[in-house]
């Protein structure tokens, strides 16, 4: 007997792998899972201009990549004793013009080589709500804390998105056509507009990803993360402190259900070794210097020799420095 309901999975059009170079784009929630693809050694390029929500700026951000134009410090401005590009993530601000853009354009180089070469593209749209400049009319990613009045915020309509990204999917194509996208809609809500404000917002990102995928069905995909918070995940014990975003537990829900239906057969064998060498990391010892835990230590490097021997790109340098250190 099952006292929730159960998501039946479409099977994707394609599956990851680690062998796959994946770049991963958009909201928080692809933050959760590219940190922890990266941590479990996946070959992975997480938010090349931070974190960012709405189709039309993950679009832009995407072209940047394409063009691999340089910013220049007329596409910053001084906020708070800070410069900042409207379309980057604070984490991208810095003290002086010069900063910033060295940490813009640091990111976009390696970020637009890492695209032309990526075999994966996930995608997280979290709102289809804009803020554009009133000066221009331009869509911003961020916007810094500025004064609402700076801004006209409206809602993108499914045309409009649908529109924007079949041009953009066909950019995408010719730049890498191995790449397959993965779209997906963060389970977050935007409470600004009230759950009914909420649901509209989903509703286009919901459909626009549909249309898309009925456009493009051999280069893109989608993963439900957003149903399985709304449906298998509906009781609030599943959110964190303020009753919006999903709580760790949730997230891995999320994310095993995304390597049960994402992930082929062998990345899922080596994912088990990985985790088994991300615990023993984790391990705390009752005596640290006991024989016990010596070899213990030994045998954790034995594991990650013989997964290094399958897996040669796999970059353990800084565990084993860790566990060396600990045998002296």
């Amino acid at each position: 007997m099952n006292f929730y309901t159960q998501l039946t999975f479409a099977k994707p059009s394609f599956l990851f792998s680690y062998k796959n170079p994946i770049l991963l784009i958009g909201s928080c929630f692809v933050e959760n899972i590219g940190t922890r693809m990266t941590d479990l050694k996946f070959q992975t390029d997480v938010n090349p201009f931070g974190t960012l929500y709405n189709p039309a700026s993950i679009s832009h951000a995407l072209r940047r990549l394409i063009q691999a134009e340089p910013y220049q410090e007329k596409d910053l401005f001084a906020s708070g004793g800070l410069f900042h590009s409207f379309d980057h993530h604070s984490r991208f601000s810095a003290l002086t013009a010069e900063a910033c853009l060295n940490q813009i354009n640091t990111r976009l180089e390696s970020s637009a080589r890492f695209l032309r070469q990526c075999q994966r593209l996930i995608v997280t749209w979290g709102t289809s709500w804009v803020y554009r400049e009133k000066e221009n009319g331009t869509i911003v990613g961020n916007c810094h804390k500025l004064p609402e009045r700076y801004f006209i915020r409206q809602r993108l309509t499914v045309e409009e998105i649908v529109n924007d990204w079949k041009s953009l999917l066909q950019e995408l194509k010719d730049i890498n056509p191995e790449l397959k996208i993965l779209f997906t809609v963060s389970p977050i809500r935007h409470w600004k507009d009230g759950a009914h404000g909420n649901q509209l917002s989903k509703a286009a990102l919901l459909l626009a990803i549909d249309e898309l995928n009925s456009l493009f069905p051999e280069q893109t995909s989608y993963f439900p993360s957003y149903e399985i918070m709304m449906d298998e995940l509906r009781d609030y014990r599943f959110y964190a402190d303020d009753m919006l975003h999903p709580s760790a537990q949730a997230i891995d829900y999320i994310w095993e259900q995304f390597v049960t239906n994402e992930l082929d057969a062998e990345s899922q064998n080596i994912l088990k070794d990985c985790l088994e060498i991300q615990k023993a990391m984790a391990h705390k010892p009752f005596n640290p210097d006991s024989e016990a835990y010596r070899k213990f230590i030994l045998q954790t490097l034995l594991k990650i020799d013989r997964l290094n021997e399958k897996m040669t790109f796999f970059d353990y340098s800084k565990e084993r420095n860790i566990l060396k250190t600990k045998l002296k």
